[in-house]
């Protein structure tokens, strides 16, 4: 349905544009007149007004409670999709920010990343320089379209872990260009809009992100004046965001609602076409408790760089990691004496290691990553069981 739809609005932009040269006008004309009569404005906040209806999407909670939590998750996208793609979407002077982080969330954001975007074009080269510092791991990333758009964000260039080559005191350089360049090369091509930057902690208070700049290898100093045709532009993209984003990602939550409480493996084509990484195997599902319920979790990891579980609410933002245990991975986790590890998702604290808080939520979705297995090594299902309280072995 949602391909279907792009390929109507392309019919209609191709109508459009013949419209426009039937009448001697050109789309820099309409876009001049729309931003001085307001209407880029307005048709703006009708698509917002729009966004609101994925709160009513098949499958999701209408409680007050989390019908309050989607409103929020709105206003955050919100925020989000105007730093992006209006105040920071000059791919001639691209900058590092953290669109997702601790108060913008989205995807099943993960609590151990420390994440940068920048806004970049296929049509321009590009240096990012920087020192890698002590992060456990990091990887860069180019992908092509955006949410919302009928190829989601499509993988192209991948630069990560040990493949990025250092200097003595841990400084790099990397070229981001269509044909390799450089001791370093991140691949772009025609349709990339973005640069992505994935840290993952191993122990997030013992390790230092790395320091990361990007620039615009045309020589120019300073930008020129905001046009119409770029405000009306990162309007309409934001707007495509807000509405694009979570609409994905209810369909998601609902798809998962079929395995309650189980943590089947994710169709990675699916994932690697939302921004996922590709050497990252994710277990995404719906988990529902009762007051005197907890979901057990049992696994014994295989050989693999990292490994981390984290709930979410209905809406696949991460539950609030800065104040609450809501997250688990290879490096904080309690092993039993036979490398099993044993995840005690609960509404109060157990008691007992490795415990997950709901931070007052009933349900929500949760997801589980194997992080680069070891070679010769197979992803491994977690398995999961609903318990009595009283059951829990202390």
């Amino acid at each position: 349905m949602q391909k279907l739809l792009f390929f109507f609005l392309s019919v209609l932009k191709f109508f459009r544009q013949v419209s426009l040269f039937l009448r001697g006008k050109k789309e820099e004309d309409i876009q001049i007149q729309r931003i001085v009569s307001g209407k880029a404005w307005e048709d703006f906040c009708d698509q917002l007004k729009l966004a609101g209806t994925t709160l009513k999407y098949p499958g999701t909670p209408q409680d007050v409670f989390q019908q309050t939590e989607g409103l929020r998750y709105l206003t955050r996208l919100t925020r989000a999709g105007l730093e992006a793609f209006v105040e920071y979407n000059n791919p001639a002077f691209p900058v590092f920010r953290r669109m997702v982080h601790e108060t913008v969330k989205m995807g099943a954001d993960n609590p151990d990343n420390y994440y940068f975007n920048a806004q970049i074009s296929g049509d321009n080269e590009y240096r990012i320089t920087g020192k890698r510092n002590t992060i456990h791991y990091i990887g860069f990333f180019t992908q092509n379209g955006n949410y919302g758009t009928t190829g989601g964000l499509a993988p192209c260039g991948v630069l990560q872990g040990e493949d990025l080559k250092l200097e003595e005191d841990s400084s790099f350089e990397i070229i981001l260009s269509k044909s390799p360049k450089g001791k370093n090369w991140l691949k772009i091509e025609e349709n990339t809009s973005i640069v992505i930057v994935r840290q993952t902690f191993l122990h997030y208070h013992e390790e230092a992100p790395a320091e990361l700049r990007i620039e615009h290898l045309s020589g120019k100093k300073v930008p020129d004046p905001i046009s119409p045709q770029a405000m009306e532009e990162g309007l309409k993209s934001a707007a495509l965001f807000v509405a694009g984003a979570p609409l994905l990602f209810a369909r998601w939550a609902k798809g998962f609602q079929k395995h309650t409480n189980k943590l089947p493996q994710f169709d990675p084509e699916i994932s690697n076409a939302a921004g996922g990484d590709a050497d990252i195997i994710y277990y995404h599902s719906h988990w529902k408790l009762k007051l005197d319920e907890a979901l057990v979790i049992h696994v014994k990891p295989p050989d693999c760089d990292n490994w981390n579980f984290q709930l979410n609410n209905y809406w696949m933002e991460s539950l609030d990691y800065r104040y609450f245990n809501i997250c688990i991975n290879k490096g904080n986790a309690e092993y039993q004496k036979d490398g099993n590890v044993k995840i005690i998702v609960t509404h109060k604290y157990p008691g007992l290691p490795n415990w997950i808080d709901t931070c007052g939520h009933f349900e929500g979705t949760m997801c589980w990553r194997w992080y680069r297995l070891a070679a010769g090594k197979e992803p491994i299902e977690p398995r999961c069981e609903v318990i009595n309280l009283k059951d829990l072995k202390k």
